[in-house]
């Protein structure tokens, strides 16, 4: 009897080592949806569209998700021959996940409601960070969006797009929005489009309230 007893004991936790890796790697592998945890390093030179797409889909690979296709939420204007490029119409169709399964929105529809979950704690990063926010040191919550609240490109006479995010001038600007919902005016709870940065470079960047970051969701 006690033999028995210590080869089933043996054999849940052989169980639990041989399944672990794996129910960590389910859970990785849903994540639909994040905020990068790091920017270009280059204030809003992304790289262009395709640049910070391939961010997302490295940074993705680098957390498990990788299987899926990934694609920053960011607009563009029209340039070179070029339509403008709205990112409600980059991103899929949902329902999107964050790191920790939670649903954040599902559907383009709903991401661009009052109802979709977007928090400081749902907004994470592929990490499962939380972004620094008001009230902390650095504030960090400003994200790369080009885009007004329905997802469309942000309209105005000036750039809003930081040269379809290849510039890093001081001149230049860029429509933020803020990952944590918070901040002054009617449009600063805004998770995609609260106001514009300052300049395009990284210090410019930095001294409205940001780092370099954008939201990355899985179109499939």
């Amino acid at each position: 009897m006690v033999k028995l007893t210590w080869m089933a004991a043996a054999a849940v936790v052989m169980a639990l080592v041989v399944t672990a890796p794996f129910g960590v790697s389910a859970q990785q592998n849903q994540m639909s949806f994040f905020v990068t945890s790091v920017g270009s390093g280059n204030g809003a030179n992304l790289g262009g569209l395709a640049g910070a797409d391939k961010q997302c889909q490295t940074l993705a690979a680098a957390a498990g998700a990788g299987n899926r296709t990934w694609r920053a939420y960011l607009s563009a204007a029209a340039r070179d021959g070029q339509p403008a490029v709205n990112a409600r119409d980059r991103i899929g169709s949902g329902p999107w996940r964050n790191v920790k399964g939670e649903v954040i929105a599902t559907s383009v529809a709903d991401l661009h409601s009052d109802n979709n979950k977007l928090t400081k704690e749902t907004a994470l990063t592929e990490k499962g960070g939380m972004v620094n926010g008001v009230g902390d040191t650095p504030n960090q919550h400003d994200v790369l969006t080009g885009s007004q609240a329905d997802g469309t490109l942000q309209p105005g006479d000036g750039d809003t797009t930081c040269g379809n995010w290849t510039s890093t001038a001081a001149d230049g600007s860029g429509q933020l929005g803020h990952i944590d919902r918070v901040g002054r005016g009617a449009a600063g709870s805004s998770w995609n489009s609260s106001h514009p940065s300052r300049g395009c470079s990284q210090e410019n960047l930095v001294a409205t309230g940001g780092a370099g970051y954008f939201y990355c969701f899985a179109t499939n």
